[in-house]
């Protein structure tokens, strides 16, 4: 009697098509320096640091205005304070315990009860001849400088000129690129330097798609390295590595292409940027801005990375090489970059803009798939969405209806995304010659997505032409 019923009853079935999971775009993976020296904090050292707020960031980083030393400072500065764009995900790879030298015990004066030693001193180095800390002085981080206060009832003698101090300073100039890059350690099993991308989705379920490492990208083996990562993040996820030209070494922007094809930088991972830009003073890699840009310009765009960056503001007021000198560019020059792949900065009527929609691979490739950043960085983010939305269902039972219901919830997708203006078209097909009786009864289900996302318009024709027939409007 358990099955009898009588009246009217409702049940609900799970939806066959799935809701998908959009990846998110515009978030940046940055490596290289910070004054981590300044936290106290050991364990900041080659691990992967999630930063929401510029606060979070400074609590876990440090921060300081010497951008040639601390590199991460600057992307920092520019990501929360200019372009107000999180998360971000940084990996340092300055380690006090390493990177460090032994500064010889030297007389400080002591001025109002302070002694104000170098920034770049370690705090828990500092020796003050006999005296002990907590006791007879006290150690904080303050601007530029580690600051000794005398404390009161302690055995420094009052009015006492001036200390001899010891201590350790951690030296920026140690790091290499070679940490940079890093690796995988078989003795310690632990990842470092651009290697630790592929922890950033393990840890907290976010891809990053933006690679940059300031001060470090213009070298040719960690940019390759950087387009590497880009194109197999996590070995299944793509995303664009962002490079810098050596100012140094190409001061002229006709110096450019020959300083490219000597570097090797061709591939369709990696948008190539010249020269650096500058803001009050302020010197920045233009790959620390563009990143801050287009995580900006994906935000607008309800976080799909559909519109160039390219003709968007950026936050400088003028173009500049390492020296500082001041790099005067017009849109011929600028286009003579862009044409050599080569995204630059251009002064227009409205101020400072980023210039150039194509991918370091143009113009050797001219698939527009591969060359136009807009582009390629859709074929990335849908391609990424997928997989974030399908793995949960790898291992189903490979039916008809299976197959259908993942067919009907992407062309919805896709649909919508085309309603959006995201995608000129998009469809999925299961065709049959891809899906054969041996793929099949091996597991393999093969999907076919076509897509067309709108090409950036980047040249607009207007002919100008005399009508003589409005001579007319003399006679009235």
């Amino acid at each position: 009697m358990s099955d009898f019923f009588h009246g009217v009853e409702v049940q609900q079935e799970p939806t066959s098509v799935s809701t998908p999971v959009t990846a998110a775009s515009g978030i940046t993976f940055a490596v290289g320096t910070a004054p981590v020296h300044v936290t106290g904090g050991g364990d900041n050292v080659n691990r992967v640091i999630r930063a929401g707020t510029n606060a979070d960031a400074v609590r876990q980083l440090g921060y300081s205005d010497g951008w040639d030393k601390y590199g991460l400072s600057e992307v920092i500065f520019s990501h929360f304070r200019l372009y107000q764009t999180a998360p971000v995900f940084f990996v340092n790879v300055l380690d006090p315990a390493i990177h460090k030298k032994t500064a010889a015990p030297e007389a400080f004066p002591v001025t109002g009860s302070r002694v104000l030693l170098p920034f770049e001193a370690i705090k828990e180095s500092v020796t003050v001849q006999t005296y002990a800390e907590g006791t007879d002085y006290a150690l904080f981080y303050s601007g530029d400088n580690l600051i000794l206060e005398i404390l009161d009832g302690g055995s420094v003698p009052a009015g006492i000129q001036e200390l001899t101090i010891g201590f350790d300073e951690v030296d920026p100039s140690m790091v290499t690129k070679a940490d940079i890059i890093g690796g995988f350690d078989i003795d310690t099993k632990k990842s470092t330097g651009l290697e630790l991308i592929d922890s950033v989705f393990p840890a907290f379920r976010t891809v990053p798609d933006i690679i940059i490492a300031p001060g470090w990208s213009h070298d040719s083996e960690v940019a390759a390295v950087m387009s590497a990562k880009a194109a197999s993040i996590n070995g299944i996820f793509k995303g664009m590595a962002l490079i810098d030209v050596d100012t140094n070494a190409a001061r002229h922007y006709s110096d450019v292409p020959a300083w490219k094809k000597a570097q090797n930088i061709f591939s369709k991972t990696q948008i190539l940027l010249y020269p650096k830009v500058s803001l009050g003073g302020r010197v920045f890699h233009l790959s620390t801005q563009t990143a801050g840009l287009m995580a900006r310009t994906d935000s607008v765009n309800n976080g799909v990375p559909s519109q160039s960056p390219s003709n968007n503001s950026l936050e400088i007021n003028s173009a500049v090489l390492a020296d500082g000198t001041e790099v005067l560019l017009d849109e011929q020059s600028a286009g003579f970059l862009n044409a050599n792949g080569i995204v630059t900065a251009l002064n227009s009527a409205g101020g400072f803009v980023l210039w150039g929609n194509n991918t370091a691979c143009f113009p050797d490739n001219t698939d527009v798939k591969d060359f136009f950043i807009p582009v390629t960085r859709m074929f990335s983010w849908v391609g990424n969405s997928i997989i974030l939305t399908y793995r949960s269902r790898v291992d189903e039972k490979m039916t008809y209806r299976f197959a259908l219901s993942i067919v009907d919830s992407l062309n919805i997708w896709l649909n919508g995304l085309r309603g959006e203006g995201h995608l000129l078209g998009g469809r999925v097909e299961l065709p049959e010659d891809l899906n054969t009786e041996i793929s099949l009864a091996s597991g393999k289900v093969t999907f076919k997505v076509f897509m067309t996302p709108p090409s950036p318009a980047q040249h607009l024709l207007f002919i100008l032409e005399y009508d003589s027939s409005y001579l007319s409007a003399i006679f009235g």
